[in-house]
């Protein structure tokens, strides 16, 4: 089977290998492979402490695919040839001030009623843990179940894997006959066909011609990564993530001697990386964390996440041949080994479970009910025929 993969994210490599695993002839293509938010993203596999009130949908999918990553990261250094900074010491979940210390029981009350285990801690059993913590830390919850993982190596890892099936070019059309998607064009002309095409170029879906119109919008996020004073490390043994009056900040450890800060979260401004960002992170962070000031800044970078109405990825089969996975914000890294094994089935059309379908239906903000009913309902001989009658139509 032939499918082509758009966009070398972590998303699209993820879903790459997972085909190329399956015996799929698969071929990605992207021209700036693994440069856009998976450079940005900082690793955290934190399915229990990212929970927020009404997003209901969201955890158990992140639990699922958290659930997924051993058996991923074993793949990944088995067939990848190398590390990819796996760290299974959990998240530590802090507060400042009274305000903080609600928002980590409310977190802790949302958590518990989804049956993710958590233990809340006192400041000082908080800096017992990690003594680097300042003073200001009050209150913590610890959730072990939560990880994290080095990006930057996960998309080395799959690149190399992947090998020549990875071309740095760039997709400008899908192609369809006789009412399907069977293939695309790049912008030299040539054209590759594929008996299954899946979408997964983040917020560059829009600049593909034939791609369908999707509710994305930038997110930006601004990181620093900073290296630690040989005297001071290991700073962190596991990821920090702090409300500061208010205010998200997290720090996540990395094996050669750097952590990252980030993340802020912004629409428009500019497109760089904002210097009243990287003030408010630095400060936040300082105010839990005061040692690091005396850290060098050896990185800062921005890059805007694909965000959806709903905080939900758009994961699904939109027309016979063309299957979308876009929108996963800032969970991209944490639902990438999930996102593969769906993507992979639904191009080998395979049954996903029903509540994560309707969850993830790309077309569920269509505002034609009838015809996203239609696609949903009718069986794939019938979907053929209606999608080649909108072709005609257009």
């Amino acid at each position: 089977m032939r499918t082509a993969v758009i966009g070398a994210g972590i998303i699209g490599l993820a879903t790459a290998t997972e085909l190329d695993r399956r015996g799929h002839d698969v071929v990605a293509i992207d021209p700036e492979p693994a440069n856009g938010a998976s450079r940005a993203a900082a690793g955290m596999l934190a399915a229990a402490a990212e929970a927020a009130w009404g997003q209901d949908d969201l955890l158990p999918l992140a639990r699922a695919s958290a659930a997924l990553y051993p058996a991923f990261v074993a793949t990944l250094e088995t067939a990848g040839g190398r590390d990819v900074g796996y760290r299974m010491s959990g998240t530590l979940a802090v507060g400042a001030d009274a305000a903080d210390r609600a928002a980590l029981f409310e977190l802790g009350e949302l958590q518990s009623a989804h049956g993710v285990p958590v233990q809340r801690l006192t400041g000082s059993a908080a800096r017992d843990l990690e003594p680097a913590l300042g003073p200001a830390v009050t209150s913590a919850v610890l959730a072990a179940e939560d990880h994290s993982i080095d990006p930057r190596r996960v998309t080395a890892a799959l690149r190399e894997i992947l090998g020549e099936r990875l071309r740095e070019e760039r997709v400008c059309h899908v192609v369809r006959r006789d009412g399907r998607v069977t293939g695309i064009r790049l912008t030299t002309g040539e054209e590759i066909d594929a008996d299954v095409v899946i979408a997964a170029a983040g917020l560059g879906i829009a600049g593909i011609d034939g791609l369908p119109a999707l509710p994305l919008r930038p997110v930006w996020g601004d990181i620093l990564r900073l290296r630690v004073p040989v005297a001071l490390r290991p700073l962190l043994t596991r990821t920090v993530r702090a409300q500061v009056r208010g205010r998200p900040v997290y720090v996540v450890p990395r094996d050669d001697g750097t952590v990252v800060l980030g993340a802020s979260v912004r629409e428009g401004g500019v497109a760089g990386v904002q210097a009243g960002s990287v003030l408010a992170l630095l400060r936040d962070a300082e105010t839990v964390l005061p040692g690091i000031s005396e850290c060098e800044i050896v990185e800062m970078l921005a890059r805007p996440r694909p965000a959806t109405p709903d905080a939900l990825p758009l994961l699904g089969t939109v027309e016979p041949g063309l299957v979308i996975s876009t929108g996963y914000d800032r969970h991209g890294v944490l639902l990438a080994p999930l996102a593969a094994r769906l993507g992979a089935d639904l191009a080998e059309g395979l049954p996903i479970d029903p509540v994560t379908a309707a969850a993830v239906d790309p077309l569920r903000f269509s505002s034609d009910v009838r015809t996203r009913r239609a696609f949903a309902d009718l069986t794939p001989p019938a979907v053929a025929e209606l999608a080649g009658a909108g072709q005609k139509g257009r």
